[in-house]
């Protein structure tokens, strides 16, 4: 993936340098022939994905090392405390509750059918990427395309602390393997076209839905535009040495920026994300 300047935008082109996702119209939205798709509740998707800070950037201040000094223990002292709050945070989501998941999901894979169970290939813990990806969509999101992108070094890692990777979108595997192939993905990635997964999941709208004009992402009600109908998440599951398999945790919109390390370098320079979504 490259990243391109356009009058002050970023531009992010697939590796064939065709621009398939726009990044400040967040994960909830693609290009078209027709043109650009607002999010679902339009502005409430776009609000999921923007920036919260609405401060001006400020000029730059030349100073002596003594005041730089001075300036980054100020700032030191937030960082810490901003560590510390992370690290209750991630005790709280780890200590969320389970739900236990009786459906049997069974996936289209490239070589035949994989249940969920399957997913966990031998470990106890299993993360899904759900990706934005529809039957027939020409145009993939780059906000999904950023976060997989991360798994080439890290996915080794991961399985030695006993957690598998997987990816899981509800275009026909036929459709996501040829994309898989042309950006040179390994991880695996599997369909959900027919299954449930994507709508118990509120990664997907339903007929009912579309029909109704009204959903359910990033845990309330928003209002669904028929060119919407899948979006972008993260969960966590458990499998227990009896066989049983649990949801633990799910995050949507800006939430699965913490699974994006590029912004931790891109946070540390002056120009920042250099995004305007």
């Amino acid at each position: 993936m490259s990243t391109l300047r356009n009058n002050g935008r970023v531009d992010r082109r697939n590796r064939d340098g065709q621009q398939y996702c726009d990044r400040d119209m967040g994960h909830g939205s693609w290009r078209t022939d027709q043109g650009a798709f607002k999010g679902a509740n339009g502005m409430a998707i776009k609000e999921e994905c923007k920036m919260n800070s609405d401060e001006t950037p400020k000029p730059v201040r030349i100073v002596s090392k003594e005041e730089w000094r001075a300036a980054r223990i100020e700032l030191l002292a937030k960082e810490k405390e901003l560590t510390a709050m992370k690290d209750r945070l991630a005790a709280q989501r780890r200590a969320l509750p389970w739900v236990r998941i009786d459906k049997d999901y069974v996936f289209a894979g490239p070589t035949g059918a994989v249940t969920l169970s399957q997913l966990f290939a031998g470990r106890s813990q299993l993360f899904i990427k759900h990706f934005m990806m529809g039957p027939g969509q020409a145009q993939h999101c780059v906000g999904c395309s950023l976060e997989v992108d991360h798994l080439a070094g890290i996915r080794v890692h991961l399985e030695h602390h006993d957690l598998t990777y997987a990816v899981v979108a509800r275009a026909p595997i036929q459709e996501i393997e040829l994309f898989r192939q042309k950006m040179g993905w390994d991880f695996t990635w599997v369909s959900s076209y027919r299954n449930d997964f994507n709508f118990d999941f509120n990664v997907s709208f339903t007929d009912d839905e579309i029909a109704l004009g009204r959903g359910f992402y990033n845990y309330r009600e928003v209002d669904v535009h028929p060119g919407i109908v899948d979006l972008s998440g993260d969960s966590v599951f458990v499998k227990d040495p009896e066989g049983r398999i649990y949801h633990t945790y799910s995050t949507f919109g800006r939430g699965g920026e913490q699974f994006l390390g590029i912004y931790a370098y891109l946070d540390a320079t002056p120009k920042g994300r250099d995004e305007n979504g």
